[in-house]
């Protein structure tokens, strides 16, 4: 049996940027967790992340990156860059099966163990079982509606969680004023 976890969604809009996830984590074809806690502030609060996959992997790259913040700060990029550096070359990182988004004023940044990091056009991400899902609803929204940020994020959570099977449960949005 596997985990199957979870749907976070990042919306960059007007002046603020917003990170949530559900707090469903799944065994096989049944919940066992309806709140966990997959989103956190980092950095003194100037840092969301947001992560997806099997739960200690994720954790122990929230370590990793972590340190990264603290060996870089207030340049999330970099902190960032080497953590997927790090995580790819690594021979114990490499096997960890999870995914991060990390944002912060300026920047929203998927991160990933084959290296990538990536920066969206539109400010909007992923990630999850779900994050498609959630990703094509915070399009839709930001685009007809005018709705605040952090309602995008819960909107496309709950339209992710209507839709994926792996997603649902307490959802969890924190937000930040943006510089762009």
């Amino acid at each position: 049996m596997q985990f199957h976890a979870t749907t976070i969604l990042s919306v960059r809009h007007g002046k603020h940027v917003a990170l949530g996830g559900d707090g469903q984590v799944t065994l096989d074809k049944t919940i066992i967790k309806s709140d966990a806690a997959k989103v956190r502030k980092l950095s003194g609060g100037n840092v969301v992340v947001g992560f997806a996959g099997g739960a200690a992997d994720a954790f122990a790259l929230m370590e990793r990156f972590e340190a990264k913040l603290k060996d870089y700060p207030a340049n999330l990029p970099r902190a960032a860059t080497e953590l997927a550096k790090e995580w790819r070359s690594d021979r114990a990182l490499r096997r960890l099966e999870a995914l991060l988004i990390a944002v912060d004023a300026k920047h929203s940044l998927l991160v990933s163990g084959t290296g990538d990091v990536i920066q969206p056009t539109d400010g909007i991400l992923g990630i999850g079982s779900g994050g498609n899902y959630a990703v094509a609803a915070a399009r839709a929204l930001v685009r007809h509606s005018e709705l605040e940020v952090a309602e995008i994020v819960r909107q496309g959570l709950t339209v992710a969680g209507e839709l994926d099977i792996y997603s649902g449960g307490n959802i969890i949005v924190e937000q930040l004023d943006s510089e762009g």
